[in-house]
């Protein structure tokens, strides 16, 4: 994909902020004719910029209320087994976010369960029976400051 101008840029600061927008409403936010906008919104979702769109809900009024950010390392950290860890974690429901980082843990894993119960259970599937899990590391949040999925956008092109 060519470079982002202005309006590409537009379209996505009003679309991180309201994904819902219809596609008149978008133009009109943007100042493009409706067809303009659909074009450049189709243009950036087959680019694979926008990934998707989505609906956050609240996890406090829907019962899921226990939230932790895990810091995971493996005793065998070769590809294979950062592979084979990685594949587990992605498929957990639980599990909102699975990143590989370094230095330091080999993986930091956000989860949202319900309560200590099921965070619990988590562990024993996951983390527990894996034998590679050398260390584990939770952090339960006790309130959630900011929360923000907004990506900064780049200058525009000249």
């Amino acid at each position: 994909m060519n470079e982002l101008d202005t309006i590409d840029l537009r379209l996505l600061d009003a679309l991180q902020a309201d994904a819902s927008l219809s596609n008149q409403d978008l133009a009109a936010r943007v100042a493009v004719s409706p067809a303009t906008c659909l074009r450049r919104v189709k243009r950036l979702v087959d680019a694979g910029i926008v990934e998707r769109r989505v609906a956050i809900l609240s996890p406090d009024k829907l019962g899921a209320g226990l939230q932790a950010i895990l810091e995971i390392t493996l005793d065998r950290q070769g590809a294979e087994h950062l592979d084979a860890f990685e594949a587990r974690a992605v498929q957990e429901a639980a599990v909102q976010q699975c990143w590989r980082v370094s230095p330091g843990p080999d993986f930091v894993l956000v989860v949202q369960l319900p309560d200590m119960p099921a965070y619990q259970a988590l562990t024993q599937r996951l983390l527990t029976q894996d034998a590679n899990v050398r260390n584990i590391k939770a952090f339960f949040s006790v309130k959630r400051a900011k929360f923000d999925t907004r990506v900064g956008l780049p200058a525009p092109a000249s």
